[in-house]
């Protein structure tokens, strides 16, 4: 018994893993105008995981709710794989969202680094998001001589 719930834990790292460079891919994707849309989508999204009972399993319809993981990630990353950005972005906060709750409490070490590589790409979406500072137009500025 203990052979087969490796077999399927790495199994699930190795799905996991091939799905977030497929989920970077989409957002590295993304018009820029999306990426603040995209910010403030995984924002709710992890909030509306947070709050459900076992967030997990988020995304995961209710007949599915006592399989081994939710089915979240494989529906955010049908989404993702969209061509119309809106519902890209919506498919990459729900892949997200599951993700990162999934791997939140992780004891395996390749399912510690997936949580790490989630956090390293919502950083991600974060700085892309940010408004840049155009430099040139801003060098004479007189609230940078003081």
């Amino acid at each position: 018994m203990r052979l087969v719930s490796h077999l399927i834990a790495v199994n699930r790292e190795i799905r996991l893993r091939r799905q977030l460079a497929d989920i970077e891919r989409v957002v590295l994707a993304l018009p820029a105008r999306a990426h603040a849309d995209l910010q403030q989508l995984v924002k709710r999204e992890m909030e509306q995981a947070a709050a459900c009972d076992f967030p997990h399993l988020y995304g995961t319809p209710p007949e599915e709710r006592y399989s081994a993981y939710g089915l979240g990630p494989d529906i955010g990353l049908g989404k993702a794989r969209s061509d119309n950005h809106l519902i890209a972005t919506r498919g990459v906060a729900l892949w997200i969202a599951s993700v990162y709750h999934e791997t939140l409490d992780a004891k395996r070490s390749g399912m510690e680094d997936i949580h790490r590589q989630v956090l390293r790409l919502i950083r991600q979406i974060k700085e892309l998001s940010a408004p840049r500072r155009d430099v040139a137009s801003s060098w004479m500025d007189p609230r940078a001589i003081a």
